[in-house]
């Protein structure tokens, strides 16, 4: 049905991007579909939840990305089988996926997922602490070594060293050297296990400017690193977009990539810097600049120890704005997904706070805002500074999903953290419940993401 689409839309290119974007993503949906069988016959059910998650998430990119292109009797028959039965088909199984986790043969108990607004919890492990820290693999060893121009150096790009890597699983390291590099980087979902490894926040930087106001662009196509590939690494590099404040989304960092580790990296953009797209992800002492939604997907993201920093948005941005940090984009409540952020400061570039401080009333940040129905962020033992109003969060429109999301907060300090003003659909997470928000529980991290007391 999709290729008839792309085959007849020789002269349009939103539709033909459209299709192929369509395309590309439904076929990681049955990628992902294949994993759970043998993660269930393993007694993996939190991977199989993981993956049957991400085959929800990418049927529904298809199905949203013709929404936009809804011109035809053609696209209007496909969306329909995506919604009434792919969709739904793939909701369903996932439900039955969480029911089995929770109440096992106990077929008695089981029901419509049920989420954290309803007052319901899953069962996790109590000593699994929100203090656990994990961290980089240690005295890694480059397979190759990438520099600016290609002197003394096994490649000049970075994606001609990641197309080196090898499809058999085997962990490949690119050591980048400082430089700025000017291109466009992919990791094809073969390439499993790429380590990046730079010389330094600033130092080592990639760069595009890849924008929705291209033709033919899409937000996840406008990447400037987009990531497939499951088991992906990276530790002391920026990676940015310069579209500018005025070019809508353009996205600096995408990654689709089960179990992935960011450590010590800057990613600077303005609307929609990181693209926290699916599946499992593990962002440790980062810096993440932005404006408008700039982190968002529908992945399971830790973030720990990180900086997160509002920067100037409009080409005049002194008359004002309203920003939301974070935009997670939960569709379906048996979704093992959302936005935890644990010891980390939400603060303001130089830039942003002199503007913030000269008119505080104009110039409204919101912690999130819900881009899906069933939304989740969670802050936890955060420093949330004085430009986070007393509001705390923000409507995405009217009402939409004020009564499915979670927005929760515990024990954050700052001149940002008092709850007294709160909007009335946030929460604060009761203390017998903050341990299903930490790395074990939420991500299982204590599985594959080295510990900081761990020997490598």
């Amino acid at each position: 049905m999709v290729q008839d689409i792309l085959e007849s839309s020789a002269g349009n290119k939103n539709r033909s991007t459209a299709a192929r974007n369509c395309l590309e993503v439904v076929s990681y949906s049955e990628y992902r579909i294949n994993q759970v069988g043998g993660a269930l016959s393993g007694g993996r059910l939190k991977d199989a939840r993981a993956w049957m998650s991400a085959a929800l998430v990418y049927q529904y990119d298809c199905w949203s990305g013709l929404k936009y292109v809804n011109d035809t009797s053609q696209v209007v028959q496909t969306m329909a089988f995506f919604n009434n039965s792919l969709i739904a088909g793939t909701s369903s199984a996932l439900g039955m996926l969480v029911n089995y986790d929770v109440y096992g043969d106990k077929t008695g108990s089981w029901g419509p997922p049920r989420t954290e607004r309803e007052g319901f919890w899953e069962p996790g492990s109590d000593s699994h602490t929100p203090g656990w820290v994990g961290r980089f693999p240690a005295g890694l060893t480059a397979d190759v070594t990438v520099c600016k121009g290609g002197g003394g150096c096994d490649y000049k790009t970075v994606q001609e060293a990641v197309n080196a890597a090898p499809t058999n699983g085997k962990r490949f390291v690119i050591r980048i050297k400082a430089g700025v590099y000017e291109e466009t980087v992919r990791v094809a979902l073969e390439k499993k296990n790429v380590v990046l490894l730079g010389d330094g926040m600033g130092k080592t930087v990639i760069t595009g400017s890849m924008n929705v106001g291209q033709p033919g662009v899409s937000t996840y196509n406008s990447a400037t690193v987009g990531v497939l590939g499951d088991g992906f690494m990276a530790s002391d590099l920026t990676i940015q977009n310069t579209a500018g404040p005025d070019a809508h989304q353009a996205v600096a960092f995408r990654s689709d990539s089960d179990r992935s580790v960011i450590q010590n990296c800057e990613l600077i953009g303005n609307q929609d810097t990181l693209y926290a797209h699916s599946l499992r992800q593990y962002y440790k002492s980062c810096r993440i600049i932005g404006n408008v939604d700039f982190i968002f997907g529908n992945s399971a993201a830790f973030f720990q120890d990180c900086l997160i920093l509002v920067a100037p948005r409009q080409l005049h941005p002194e008359k004002g704005e309203k920003n939301a940090v974070t935009a997670h984009g939960r569709i379906d409540p048996a979704q093992s997904t959302g936005f935890v952020f644990q010891n980390s400061v939400i603060n303001g570039t130089e830039a942003y706070m002199a503007l913030y401080y000269s008119n505080p009333k104009v110039h409204l940040n919101f912690l999130g805002r819900p881009w899906k129905q069933y939304s989740r962020t969670i802050f936890v033992r955060c420093t949330l500074e004085a430009l986070v109003t007393a509001d705390g969060w923000l409507p995405w429109d009217g009402d939409f999903a004020l009564n499915t999301l979670y927005y929760g907060e515990f024990e954050n300090t700052g001149a940002g953290a008092d709850t007294s003003r709160r909007v009335s659909w946030s929460n604060q997470v009761p203390a017998a419940h903050v341990s299903s928000y930490s790395v074990q529980n939420f991500i299982q991290g204590d599985q594959w993401i080295p510990g900081a007391s761990d020997d490598q």
